[in-house]
């Protein structure tokens, strides 16, 4: 490797390392300004605890299992939700992307149901598989099916048709083509959607969870509005907050290690 390479490789880690520093900071600089907004009285303690108030209450639930418990109970319908709605979508986002008369059928599909609010059809879902698990996961499915599906279609579609003409010009089968060409290529998009979906995912299940569910993270937040804490409210959504930024920063090294010459940009 020569020096100029060598400077380049040093330049891009030292990059990364920065970007992780950043990522890793920006929330701990904003719970000090809140504190110090709330001890300054620039913000209402009374709708706005201090964050050391609710680090308190954070460990009191802990402590008892509450805060265990609900958040198991979310991350595994968030777990089943994004591979009945992810695995589904990468498949027949490739297969949409890959061939024109399919993606002519299911666009129009796409362009009706995308823009109707996943909340809102959360009581037909209710009604047809009840208050039981299925709902919660077929309301997290939903969310991460359209970002997945519609960044994988994107993603095969920037692939340069020469690669998939040379493909089928060396008789490459259609499963050949899609495992060696349009998937690799999609790979960008496809980790993006990833992202989309989780998040959204996270936004419905904690919907999904105030409605007819005994455990969670949504239900946790409901349960403390109703009997007025303040504290465990901000709890509930700050272990969401938390759960979006790890599963950021553990797709984020996903895609480093999948996408190399991304993530060098």
């Amino acid at each position: 490797m020569s020096t100029v390479q060598k400077a380049r490789s040093t330049s891009a880690l030292s990059a990364n390392n920065r970007d992780r520093l950043i990522s890793l900071a920006s929330p701990i600089v904003l719970l000090l300004i809140w504190e110090l907004a709330v001890r300054t009285g620039m913000l209402d303690a009374r709708f706005f605890p201090a964050p050391s108030n609710i680090f308190d209450t954070f460990v009191a639930l802990i402590k008892d299992g509450t805060l265990w418990t609900n958040t198991w109970a979310s991350l595994q319908r968030l777990f089943w939700g994004s591979l009945l709605g992810g695995i589904p979508a990468l498949l027949l986002g490739v297969a949409m992307g890959l061939y024109r008369p399919l993606r002519a059928i299911v666009d129009p599909l796409v362009a009706a149901t995308y823009p109707v609010p996943k909340s809102a059809i959360f009581p037909l879902i209710l009604l047809i598989f009840g208050l039981g698990e299925a709902s919660k996961i077929v309301m997290v499915a939903t969310g991460v099916f359209y970002p997945v599906l519609i960044n994988s279609v994107t993603g095969v579609l920037e692939i340069n048709k020469i690669y998939l003409d040379v493909g089928r010009n060396f008789g490459a089968s259609r499963w050949q083509v899609f495992r060696t060409i349009a998937f690799p290529g999609a790979v960008p998009h496809i980790m993006s959607g990833v992202k989309l979906g989780i998040g959204m995912g996270l936004i419905l299940i904690a919907i999904a969870e105030m409605i007819g569910a005994k455990t969670g993270l949504g239900h946790l937040i409901w349960n403390a509005w109703e009997i007025l804490s303040v504290e465990t409210m901000y709890v509930g959504l700050i272990v969401i907050a938390l759960l979006g930024f790890v599963f950021s920063v553990i797709l984020n090294e996903l895609e480093r290690m999948i996408v190399p010459w991304k993530s060098s940009r």
